[in-house]
């Protein structure tokens, strides 16, 4: 059995938590899709942040970086800012602060479109 790569891992796996979040705001609460999306892949890239974060005190396996930016431009952008400072995890890698922008200006921009033109 071939053995698959921690990137594809995470990612499945966060595509996944961030699809179950984003069907129950949908179908049970109703919340607009969108702003439904942009909760749960928050929610999800909070917990990955987390976990990152205490994979990097244990010396575990970690969230590969492609993963934690794909997910934020992909509408995560809110819990990565604050997973980023509640966990105090990435401050010092100015990457991550520069996507984290980008996908918040970029987020707020679809926002503007679809809710306020």
């Amino acid at each position: 059995m071939r053995n698959r790569s921690p990137k594809w891992t995470y990612t499945v796996i966060a595509i996944a938590l961030s699809l179950v979040l984003f069907l129950a705001l949908v179908l049970w609460l109703r919340v607009p899709a969108y702003i439904a999306w942009l909760i749960a892949a928050s929610i999800v890239l909070f917990a990955l942040y987390g976990y990152d974060k205490a994979q990097a005190k244990a010396g575990g396996g970690r969230v590969p970086e492609i993963v934690l930016h794909g997910l934020a431009l992909l509408g995560g952008f809110v819990g990565g800012w604050i997973g980023m400072f509640a966990f105090r995890h990435k401050t010092q890698h100015p990457m991550f602060k520069v996507v984290l922008a980008i996908a918040t200006v970029l987020n707020l921009v679809v926002i503007y479109f679809l809710y306020f033109r």
